[in-house]
């Protein structure tokens, strides 16, 4: 009732001729200087947003416009073909290929480490252990994140680099059996789970066991042989390849593991609900319905890992051994490489005082390459990162 007469004097108050609505609201003065205020504040934050953009911009501008004068100087061809790479001799050479291929080998290297361990570590955090558990174990794994890099180089040239030149294919075959056993165990219960799928339910507990225990057999013979074939390498120098693949996958790791266990987990649960209603066994509901779902942001994750690798700088300074060549064969890790990025952070002190000349435009042409990856590396990123957040909507 109080409400009534409430509502019936508003209206009447409204309704009065001298008194009109609008001015109850707001005067046109207060209007104006919210209109000022609300067009400042969003100015300001467009500015603020934008010193990123003009950032990557100026970054873009000076690195291309000190790369350029090196491939008028001594062209193009030269620099992506050649390894004689002699930048101070007294008629240089600018052969940048071998550097190209050590980046290139360290990077893959990083990947074979990182992206298979990282993968199943995420869908161990998403969908095996229990919530309490994952409460711990990935604040620890992003803890990896926040050493530094030069302490992860300070561990590869004073630790890991002498260990692995004196025990050779000792440390060869142990690592073996480290990295590959966890990966056989686990994919021996998925595939054992997978095969008696069409099993009845009598004996399907028996024949998963069954397929789970031959396929744990093969596999530790497979990693035997492996490791067997490991422990007869002799390592000439510690500081190698496979010296920084193993820091470099070990550094990448929080990165894949974060980016891909977010993507696991936006997947629905009504996805996985529905999965187990059909019969799916858990195996079957991981491989066929939530990691296909998660696909875009687990690639986006190995790409996010792949510029983490690539774009190192003080680890592979310090532990690649920094020869300018090629590995016999190329694919043999135990040889020492150069990278684009050590090559850019050991010359540019030597560089810096012959401004001007072609020793100092080639690595400005070596960060352009690096640049030009990363940025279209960080574009395929996005594309599927936008992707995954769609599906998960």
């Amino acid at each position: 009732m109080n409400g009534y007469k409430v509502g019936k004097n508003y209206r009447e108050k409204i309704s009065s001729p001298n008194i009109s609505g609008k001015n109850l609201l707001m005067s046109d003065e207060k209007r104006w200087f919210r209109r000022i205020g609300s067009l400042t504040g969003k100015s300001i934050l467009a500015v603020i947003a934008s010193v990123s953009l003009l950032a990557l911009f100026f970054i873009f501008f000076f690195i291309i416009r000190d790369a350029l004068p090196f491939f008028r100087l001594e062209g193009v061809k030269n620099f992506f073909t050649s390894t004689a790479w002699y930048p101070s001799r007294e008629n240089p050479e600018f052969g940048a290929l071998a550097i190209f291929v050590g980046s290139a080998l360290v990077t893959l290297g990083a990947v074979v480490v990182s992206v298979p361990l990282g993968i199943l570590a995420a869908l161990c955090l998403s969908d095996i252990l229990p919530f309490t558990s994952r409460q711990y174990v990935k604040p620890v794994i992003e803890m990896l994140a926040a050493i530094p890099s030069v302490v992860y180089g300070f561990f590869a040239l004073i630790v890991f680099a002498p260990y692995l030149q004196e025990k050779g294919g000792a440390a060869l075959s142990m690592g073996t059996w480290i990295v590959l056993t966890p990966l056989a165990l686990v994919l021996s219960v998925i595939l054992g789970d997978i095969l008696s799928s069409r099993a009845g339910k009598a004996e399907k507990k028996l024949r998963r066991v069954i397929f789970a225990m031959i396929i744990a057999v093969i596999s530790i013979w497979g990693i035997y042989s492996l490791s067997d074939f490991f422990s007869g390498i002799k390592v000439v120098s510690g500081t190698n390849v496979f010296n920084v693949s193993i820091i470099l996958g070990i550094m990448a790791l929080p990165l894949i593991v974060s980016v891909s266990e977010d993507a696991l987990s936006a997947v629905g649960r009504d996805m996985r609900e529905g999965s187990y209603a059909l019969g799916a066994t858990r195996a079957e509901t991981l491989l066929k319905v939530i990691v296909p779902a998660a696909r875009s942001g687990i690639f986006a994750a190995i790409i996010l890992g792949v510029m983490r690798a690539l774009g190192e700088t003080m680890v592979v300074w310090m532990a690649s051994g920094n020869a300018a060549s090629i590995p016999e064969p190329w694919f043999n890790l135990m040889e020492p490489v150069r990278t684009l990025t050590a090559t850019i952070a050991g010359d540019m002190g030597e560089a810096d005082q012959v401004t001007g000349s072609s020793r100092y435009y080639v690595l400005f042409a070596m960060a352009m390459c690096l640049l030009i990856f990363a940025f279209i590396s960080n574009m395929v990123s996005e594309h599927f990162a936008k992707k995954a957040r769609g599906m998960s909507k």
